[in-house]
């Protein structure tokens, strides 16, 4: 996205400001999007977007091996009670972005994918992906990057969808996460909430995200904003 030498450049500096400190090259990358926040003169032309591009990476990298704590059984969400508090897997990382990276991303792996050595049509077409992305107009996107079965997969939220999510990990009560969720929602009406919520939490169950809250689980998929 940055530029081949661009790259280069900033892997070197982020090596010397940001050595490894693990035993594994796995964690290599987890200051990364710190670190291209506080030198954003290493992100090239299109810094926000590449700067998205940064958090998706490190979510993709926490989804595919983060750890995982036991799913909540089906029958605690059958009567939840207002004051019951539901914790998320650690390894959903709920991103909020300006530019639909998500989209990108899945382009540019299936151009990958269809990669000839022999051919640069590949490459021009990545760099006219990002260029069209670029310029496109800002907006706020919501996304949740999980997994399933040992695949990465990228979910599109609605913003109280979100919300609601982001609460419930940093332990809200039910019926508190629900209020805030949907308390400065204009385009909702109350009657179709009920509807929203029950496809929501069905859709969080079937995808086992949701678990048993504790303290301790709120850390690697923590909100990030754009």
């Amino acid at each position: 996205m940055i530029g081949r030498d661009n790259f280069a450049r900033l892997a070197k500096q982020y090596l010397r400001e940001c050595p490894s400190r693990s035993f594994t090259l796995r964690d290599l990358g987890a200051q990364l999007v710190d670190w291209l926040t506080a030198n954003p003169a290493y992100l090239g032309e299109h810094k926000e977007l590449a700067l998205d591009m940064a958090k998706l990476e490190w979510a993709h990298i926490v989804a595919f091996d983060g750890p995982q704590a036991p799913v909540l059984d089906p029958e605690h969400l059958l009567e939840p009670g207002p004051g019951m508090r539901i914790g998320l897997q650690p390894y959903v990382t709920l991103l909020a972005s300006q530019y639909p990276v998500d989209e990108l991303r899945v382009a540019i792996g299936a151009t990958e994918e269809g990669r000839n050595s022999a051919s640069n049509v590949a490459s021009r077409r990545k760099t006219h992906a990002v260029r069209k992305i670029g310029r496109s107009t800002k907006q706020q996107l919501f996304v949740a990057v999980h997994r399933v079965d040992s695949s990465v997969y990228y979910r599109r939220l609605e913003p109280e969808e979100f919300q609601l999510l982001g609460s419930l990990r940093s332990g809200r009560p039910i019926a508190a996460a629900i209020g805030k969720a949907f308390r400065q929602s204009t385009d909702r009406v109350p009657a179709e909430i009920p509807g929203l919520l029950e496809g929501w939490f069905g859709a969080w169950a079937q995808f086992g995200w949701l678990t048993v809250y504790q303290r301790r689980t709120v850390q690697a998929g923590t909100p990030i904003t754009g």
